[in-house]
């Protein structure tokens, strides 16, 4: 299976989808935290799997695109379903039925550096070098400057439930480097395909751990499944995927800094939360971060490098 080359600098479109996508995903621990009110974790995951499966796969039979048939791929494609969604959003779930939204958000900011550390292991084309590691450093500040430091205060309470999340975050720093493996695929059947498999793998974990029949949901927690289904996992995984094709798994790693950021500007939009003067440090900090890393010197020839860029 080839691997993908380093691509060029990250241009304005690539930027644009970044913040594309932290905008979506920085509301996701305000629908997260409602969807488990009333729904354990692992039911909630399932349900939201199983709809993001059914609606991505809709979409690439309408779009004339069919489900991968190697099954070298398939193995892939499986392990991707565990590590990028199955078990981080099972592990995000449950630890936010008793944790709050901003220590979550400020946990998941080690993903950058779990990526960067992984890509450096096991990529030969996203080593770390020092500028990139100063930018990521640089933005992982801003993100703690702008939960404030009182979170880090209580860091003790619920430490089972706090390393949940934290491993997640490690979850998605190795899924970002799996994903690589798939590049070049279809985009919509590849996203159907991971989501078909994330729902197989936790709909008999549903069945054992919850049984439906046992959960009394709200319409309100109901709600926020559906949307955590339709836009926050569906058009996510393919957002993440033109991510990863376009720019590698490093820059994409920095969407942590930023997810953060756009969950306090939902807070001041939809709840008319005021942010606090640390907000606006904060967003210097993570901008000048995310400056630093895409002054990172390419490394591989322009040639190839615009090949995969147009391909």
């Amino acid at each position: 299976m080839n691997m993908p080359t380093q691509p060029e600098g990250p241009g304005h479109a690539d930027y644009g989808l970044l913040l594309l996508l932290a905008a979506l995903w920085g509301s996701s621990f305000m629908f997260i935290k409602l969807a488990v009110a009333t729904v354990p974790a692992v039911s909630m995951t399932a349900l939201r799997l199983i709809l993001a499966a059914a609606f991505m796969y809709l979409l690439a039979r309408a779009l004339g695109e069919d489900l991968p048939r190697s099954g070298r791929i398939w193995g892939v494609i499986v392990l991707s379903a565990l590590v990028g969604n199955a078990l981080p959003f099972t592990l995000i779930g449950w630890g936010q039925e008793r944790i709050d939204a901003g220590l979550s958000a400020i946990l998941m900011g080690a993903m950058p550096l779990t990526t960067a550390v992984l890509a450096h292991i096991l990529t030969v084309d996203e080593k770390l070098s020092v500028r990139r590691a100063a930018g990521v450093v640089l933005g992982f500040s801003g993100l703690v400057f702008l939960i404030g430091p009182e979170w880090l205060d209580r860091l003790g309470d619920h430490t089972v439930r706090q390393l949940a999340v934290l491993a997640a975050a490690c979850c998605y720093g190795l899924n970002a480097i799996i994903t690589r493996h798939l590049i070049g695929l279809p985009r919509n059947g590849l996203a159907a395909a991971v989501l078909l498999a994330s729902a197989a793998m936790m709909l008999p974990a549903c069945l054992l751990a919850e049984p439906p029949w046992t959960v009394r949901p709200s319409a309100l927690s109901l709600t926020a499944i559906v949307v955590l289904a339709v836009f926050h996992t569906a058009l996510g995984q393919l957002l993440l995927f033109a991510l990863i094709r376009r720019q590698g798994a490093s820059f994409f790693s920095q969407i942590n800094f930023l997810v953060p950021l756009f969950g306090v500007l939902w807070g001041a939009l939809i709840l008319g939360e005021r942010p606090s003067p640390n907000a606006y440090a904060a967003l210097a900090l993570i901008l000048a971060g995310l400056a630093v890393a895409r002054r990172q010197p390419v490394i591989t020839p322009v040639s190839t490098a615009n090949a995969e860029k147009k391909s």
